[in-house]
């Protein structure tokens, strides 16, 4: 029971049945409002959503309002009322987080006259998950949504969200997603204690870089572009702006496996990362984070090659392998899971077949995808009906192996940006009867 002259919030989430979240929501909009008369502190809303855990995913729908209170400094008079539907399978590590997030700004935007860029919308929407949700996420699921295109690869680089281009992923190349049916959480503890190794390692390599502790040179030439290099490394600003070589010839034998937060802190002070806080009692993982932007960037931009390259069997090949070293990277970080290693497993049993005489693989490479720690594997292969029927025997093994049969989807859409909007008019004129 809502006075009339109080704009209030009403959210309705279909399909809240097959998750433990309640299938509606209403709040107060005033309540986003300090006695300042300034908008609450993100700080505030994070602990208001976490009160009742059935309550939690309105965060995610409702965080969007108050970030453009905030940051934009947008006034709501009316209210709201937001009905959510979606065919994004949620906790599958396929950003169902990201897409509702976008959506529901950019249907805000739309009905309240706000022009902002897809771009805008997406870092906007990274607030959301960071600040009133609690996940310590990065940008990417967030700009595809809103920046994406149909049937093409977004390239971008998150510093903090900068755009390559589109890369059309050719007609004989094709890529589906499996899910494993182990639900995975980018707020689960792991994916955040490895950040927090990334962000450790990446602060012990320019302590490493500005004490100078690099192998000497002899010739002062060579010295003077060696410190100039290491001037450089000191003020690292992101892991993957490190080139895979120069890593392991000066830093890796450095690194340790791993360190205790107390003794991080001792030492280095803090790790300059705004969204997570070291736990003194904890031990972080400092190399495998460390290693993995390094060698991911290095990945990507071959794998953006080879996209563009002539197609061969050497192109598709190449593609696969770089999948499966992304994978074992991931893994090697703690973000694997029983179930997404099994379904990596079999698409490489279908791949060994090829080199027997009697079968044609056409299946070349598969990766953990989202946040990691369960949800979906993502496989490449030729485009043809032999790769579908490897999909389905994969399926099948892998529903005998656990009783879980998995999900499998594929295929694209438009983002937010290129799909645009619609608008529901009420036909107030009666239809004039002819």
């Amino acid at each position: 029971h809502h006075s009339r002259d109080t704009p209030i919030l009403e959210i309705v989430s279909f399909g809240s049945e097959l998750s433990n979240r309640g299938p509606t929501f209403d709040m107060d909009l005033s309540d986003f409002m300090g006695e300042d008369g300034k908008p609450i502190s993100y700080e505030k809303a994070y602990h208001y959503f976490s009160r009742d855990p059935s309550q939690k995913w309105a965060a995610y729908v409702a965080g969007t309002i108050l970030v453009l209170m905030r940051e934009l400094n947008v006034r709501f008079e009316d209210s709201i009322s937001i009905l959510v539907s979606s065919t994004v399978p949620e906790g599958k590590g396929v950003s169902s987080s990201a897409s509702v997030e976008v959506a529901t700004m950019s249907a805000i935007a739309a009905a309240h006259g706000l022009e902002i860029s897809p771009r805008d919308v997406a870092l906007l929407c990274q607030k959301v998950e960071n600040y009133v949700v609690g996940a310590p996420c990065g940008v990417m699921d967030q700009m595809a949504s809103a920046c994406g295109e149909a049937n093409k690869l977004l390239a971008m680089i998150c510093q903090p969200a900068e755009i390559l281009g589109l890369v059309e992923i050719p007609c004989h190349i094709r890529f589906w997603g499996i899910d494993s049916g182990i639900r995975h959480s980018v707020g689960g503890s792991d994916y955040g204690s490895v950040r927090i190794g990334a962000f450790i390692g990446k602060t012990m390599i320019r302590s490493f870089a500005a004490s100078s502790a690099v192998a000497e040179t002899n010739s002062e030439e060579a010295q003077e572009e060696s410190s100039e290099l290491n001037e450089s490394d000191a003020s690292l600003d992101y892991l993957c702006n490190l080139s895979p070589h120069r890593f392991q010839a000066l830093y890796a034998s450095n690194l340790p496996q791993s360190i205790t937060g107390e003794e991080f802190i001792e030492k280095y002070g803090d790790h300059g990362d705004s969204v997570t806080s070291i736990d003194r009692n904890g031990t972080y993982s400092i190399m495998a984070p460390t290693k993995h932007p390094i060698y991911e960037n290095f990945r990507v931009q071959a794998f953006k090659a080879l996209l563009t390259a002539t197609p061969s069997e050497e192109q598709v090949i190449g593609l696969g392998e770089l999948m499966y070293q992304c994978h074992d990277s991931y893994s090697a970080c703690g973000l694997g899971s029983d179930g997404t290693d099994r379904l990596v497993r079999l698409v490489q049993n279908v791949e060994k077949l090829k080199h027997s005489k009697t079968e044609n693989g056409t299946l070349y490479g598969a990766k953990i995808t989202g946040g990691g720690s369960g949800g979906t594997v993502c496989v490449v292969g030729r485009s043809n009906l032999r790769s579908s029927e490897q999909i389905l025997q994969i399926q099948r093994k892998y529903k005998e192996a656990t009783g879980f049969m998995p999900y499998v989807f594929e295929g694209s859409s438009p983002g937010a940006g290129k799909f645009g909007y619609l608008k529901i008019r009420k036909n107030s004129a009666p239809l004039s009867s002819i």
